[in-house]
């Protein structure tokens, strides 16, 4: 049945029985905004008022119109999405900058406990004999 409504119709142009928004060089002139990193498949389907997987399947009606090869996943073509982003230090890091190295991988060995107890469940407060093993729920740990 699929089969006999879609032979009535190019492919390019049959919706499923939905009005067309876009005509075929409108839709590909979208693709390649997209493909050429102009803008994201986000952008497009915001300015477009389009679903962003249909902004990407004008990206790939493009890309197969021209012959062109696919986009590596998470590749940028624009030009200012190529420059390295600044780092920008959080600013409750400062007590790390005057580490030494020795210090800075034993706080790293901390907070991996750390976090190791908390997936498990619980957290230790104090040290040597005075340490406390304080669950974090109800559940019985054993």
């Amino acid at each position: 049945m699929l089969k006999e409504i879609c032979g009535q119709y190019p492919p390019e142009t049959w919706t499923g029985g939905l009005p067309m928004k876009y005509t075929h060089e409108e839709r590909l002139e979208i693709g390649r905004r997209i493909y050429t990193g102009e803008m994201s498949k986000y952008q497009a389907a915001a300015e477009y008022e389009i679903n962003y997987q249909t902004a990407r399947n004008y990206m790939r009606l493009y890309r197969d119109a021209n012959h062109l090869p696919a986009k590596e996943p998470g590749a940028k073509t624009h030009q200012g999405d190529s420059l390295p982003k600044p780092v920008t230090i959080d600013p409750g890091l400062e007590e790390y900058e005057s580490m030494t190295k020795e210090e800075l991988i034993r706080e790293l060995v901390r907070s991996r406990i750390r976090e190791a107890r908390l997936k498990k469940g619980y957290e230790v407060k104090g040290d040597g004999p005075e340490k406390v093993f304080i669950p974090l729920s109800n559940k019985n740990t054993k």
